[in-house]
């Protein structure tokens, strides 16, 4: 018989385990888990970021802090759901008042004749466990070109705080500066962009 000691640490670690497998369970990434219908980014939890290479000497992120993302999902066949991406072109955060104003200007975004960045699926495949290929157009200062990107489902589950549907996922993919006009300097500050979303989107009521 074991001594009490050790029962009771057995015990534990069962529990810790119990624990574990059902953590694992509630956060599978399978999107059946959650029902189909409108999904809309939580704010407090949403990432688009963007990264370039300068002069060979740094890798500097920019972000955009206004954006809306809407998904409507189609959980028993995802090929058919459909996202939608705006951004607020202005909304930029460069880490630097001056580097802003300078893109946000005609030289660059121009974001006072060009106010929003969008995106629009026109096809989503499935591309291996949890992955899918999202294809789309995505528009950028008048300029619209195909994007694609590869989208990892992080978790499809009930939220553990608030109890209702929720989908995590990452994104990424690249653009060419010189597509939409925004070539300049290249290729000393590089034309291609990474292209980065991590976001949380909620069951739409």
């Amino acid at each position: 018989m074991l001594p009490m000691k050790k029962l009771k640490s057995a015990a534990a670690i069962a529990a810790v385990l119990s624990l574990t497998s059902a953590f694992t369970l509630a956060t599978a990434a399978d999107l059946s888990a959650v029902p189909s219908g409108g999904y809309q980014v939580d704010p407090t939890h949403a990432y688009v970021n963007l990264q370039y290479n300068h002069l060979g000497l740094s890798n500097p992120t920019l972000r955009f802090e206004d954006f809306v993302i809407d998904l409507n999902l189609d959980n028993a066949d995802p090929g058919k759901s459909t996202v939608s991406v705006s951004i607020a072109a202005d909304s930029i955060a460069t880490g630097s008042d001056i580097f802003k104003q300078h893109i946000n200007g005609s030289g660059w975004l121009d974001t006072a004749g060009f106010p929003t960045i969008s995106f629009e699926s026109t096809s989503m495949e499935a591309a291996g466990d949890d992955m899918y290929t999202v294809m789309g157009n995505v528009t950028v200062k008048g300029i619209t070109k195909l994007l694609t990107l590869d989208v990892k489902i992080n978790a499809a589950m009930n939220h553990p705080m608030s109890g209702k549907p929720v989908i995590g996922l990452d994104a990424t993919g690249n653009l060419l500066r010189s597509d939409f006009g925004l070539g300049k300097f290249a290729p000393n500050i590089s034309d291609e962009i990474a292209l980065s979303i991590s976001v949380e989107m909620n069951k739409s009521k």
